[in-house]
């Protein structure tokens, strides 16, 4: 099989490649294209991909091929890995500079920062899905272009069904909590729903009972997950569910703000810098230097996850059970394998409403369990949310369709009330600043009119 990845010079990919390297079945993947605009970056990580693949003594490592040519990369692909950054880590620092000076929210993918982020990005992902509908009309395509949720609804409205959006964030969540009740991750079913980025655990379920409200109950063993730390017992205990990580950035929206507007950098001011001296570095030096760079650019990058929100909190440094690897690229593997070998596996994906959330429409992406088979992702029955939760979540959602209503128009107007509507953005007058200063930032944006 052909697997082609979209932002192949991007700095994670070779977590994808590694699970590709471990995958040893039928029917796995033979070839990966790689295809990024940047020709440096897509150099340096190839030379990575080559060390891994020499590392692991694999002589029949998927075969890398890289370009710069999208048509290239998506001719003949099973499966197309989306993964690309419109305007690269310098539009996140951006992003994020631009809504702090005006006292919200710029993170990537909440708030301010994801709206922005969410108008330059849906047009660039809208032409990828029609370039895909038209050279690999058979393929699946995988969405982890944030915001995620958002843009696999806009690719969704050209490829149907045949996207599937993914993301470690309600993974990492349904292990850490499956850990502290003493129960083996893989062996049991999370009851989580919402939006990406915008979800609860509602439930544990092993054996049929549910453990969740069992750790709620225990503050000790709550305090032993980041997210009972980060949100605290009392909290959670009240909320009666643990939520994604995400939501402290609404739980907690002035400490957050305060705590990033304090910091040394922005978070995608580091990752700009931390990403920009890891491709110098394997630029400059010869063979057998990438893949110790990556991995030591990797723990870091990890290490310091939420940390302006971790500091708010008071929660300390991540544990060392918080950098478990084992994210979207094992989703990932995971989705291929179930779609391309009909080996059928419960995952939680963004994937198209069809009743799973009765708050919104048929078409609106939710992030929810999902039954995959060779037919794709068919969202599960969830326990229905709170009113607290239809609230904010329906909120976000019709702020995410007044972003895909400017990017298919061009509208001001829409991309003005795409800010304004946004529950972390707090006036209608600070909405068009915000939209004032990204059109200033990204030429990207002169679409809007």
């Amino acid at each position: 099989m052909k697997l082609t990845i979209l932002g192949g010079g991007g700095f994670r990919v070779p977590l994808v490649y590694g699970a590709l390297l471990a995958d040893r079945g039928e029917g796995r993947v033979t070839r990966v294209a790689l295809h990024d605009v940047d020709a440096g970056r897509l150099a340096a990580i190839g030379r990575v991909l080559a060390e891994q693949a020499a590392a692991a003594g694999a002589g029949d490592a998927p075969v890398v091929e890289a370009t710069t040519d999208l048509d290239a990369a998506l001719a003949g692909a099973d499966f197309v890995f989306s993964a690309i950054r419109v305007g690269g880590l310098a539009g996140r620092a951006a992003d994020e500079r631009v809504a702090l000076a005006e006292g919200v929210l710029g993170q990537e993918t909440v708030g301010a920062g994801g709206i922005a982020y969410g108008l330059r990005t849906v047009p660039v992902a809208t032409a990828i899905a029609r370039r895909v509908a038209a050279l690999a009309p058979d393929a699946w395509v995988i969405n982890f272009t944030n915001p995620a949720g958002l843009v696999t609804e806009a690719m969704s409205r050209v490829l149907g069904g045949r996207v599937i959006g993914i993301c470690d964030s309600p993974v990492g969540l349904g292990r850490r909590v499956a850990r502290a009740l003493g129960a083996d991750p893989d062996r049991a079913f999370y009851d989580y729903a919402g939006l990406n980025h915008l979800g609860w655990l509602r439930g544990v379920r092993v054996a049929g009972r549910d453990l969740l409200p069992g750790l709620l109950a225990d503050e000790a063993a709550l305090n032993t997950v980041e997210e009972g730390r980060l949100f605290g017992a009392e909290w959670l205990r009240g909320l009666g569910a643990v939520p994604n990580e995400y939501l402290h950035y609404y739980y907690f929206n002035r400490e957050a703000v305060a705590a990033y507007r304090g910091a040394e950098r922005t978070r995608g001011a580091y990752l700009r810098d931390q990403q920009a001296g890891f491709y110098e570095e394997v630029s400059a030096h010869g063979e057998g230097s990438a893949l110790g760079a990556w991995r030591r650019t990797l723990a870091d990058r990890e290490a310091t996850y939420m940390a302006a929100n971790r500091e708010a909190a008071g929660a300390g440094d991540r544990g060392g059970e918080d950098l478990e690897s084992g994210g979207y690229e094992k989703v990932a593997l995971a989705l291929m394998r179930a779609i391309a070998r009909d080996e059928r596996a419960t995952l939680i994906l963004n994937v198209r409403n069809r009743g799973a959330l009765g708050a919104l429409d048929a078409d609106a992406v939710v992030e929810v369990p999902c039954l995959v088979d060779a037919d794709g992702a068919h969202p599960l029955a969830v326990s229905p949310l709170p009113g607290h939760a239809v609230g904010l979540v329906a909120a976000v959602k019709a702020v995410e369709r007044e972003v895909l209503a400017a990017s298919e128009s061009g509208s001001r107007e829409a991309a003005v009330r795409a800010f304004a509507l946004h529950p972390l953005v707090d006036s209608v007058a600070v909405a068009r600043r915000l939209l004032d200063g990204y059109l200033a930032e990204h030429p990207g944006l002169g679409y809007l009119h």
